[in-house]
Parts: structure tokens; C-alpha cells; sequence
């Protein structure tokens, strides 16, 4: 079984990615996670983009960014000015 790759691979890789999802005025719904889930499980690496509307009041990009990581299972990479980047593998030890 390979091994996943390292956190400055997938940051790497990301650089070339779209966003594959917006999350936007609504925030994080049920709806959201669920397709972003689906995007995951088909190309395993995906760039979110947060837009300004989300990132009201106390809740900051990382936090939206953290949230998706931990309701979808996926490992945050990093979060760089809007764009979060998700990486769903195997979980390390």
C-alpha cells in the first residue's frame, strides 16, 4: 500500500487545481458538505474556495476551513488567502 504523500506534495499539486466548490453566503450545509464529500471520494485532492460573504463576524476562512476538514473526514493541507485545500486518504497514526 502506498503511503500518502507528504503535506508540500499536495500543496504542490493544489497550486494547479480550480475551486471545486464556492462556499458562500449560506456557509457550511448539510448540502455543501455532502457534495464536497462526493468530490473527495472522486479526485481525492480538491481546492475550496471561501468567499467574503461566508467569512462574516467572528468566523474566519480558517475556521470554515477547519470545519469542512472535520465533517468530511478529509486532512486540511492549507488555507492561502480564500482557497482551503482537502486531501481525503488514509488517515496517519
Amino acid at each position: 500500500m502506498n503511503p500518502d504523500p507528504k503535506p508540500s506534495d499536495l500543496k504542490r499539486d493544489a497550486v494547479h487545481l480550480s475551486p471545486a466548490l464556492n462556499v458562500g453566503k449560506n456557509g457550511i450545509t448539510d448540502s455543501l458538505v455532502e457534495e464536497l464529500r462526493e468530490k473527495l471520494k472522486q479526485n481525492k485532492l480538491i481546492k475550496v474556495k471561501i468567499l467574503k460573504t461566508a467569512a462574516i463576524g467572528s468566523t474566519e476562512r480558517k475556521t470554515i476551513a477547519e470545519e469542512l476538514s472535520s465533517r468530511t473526514g478529509a486532512q486540511l493541507i492549507e488555507v492561502r488567502g480564500s482557497n482551503a485545500v482537502l486531501y481525503l486518504g488514509r488517515r496517519r497514526k
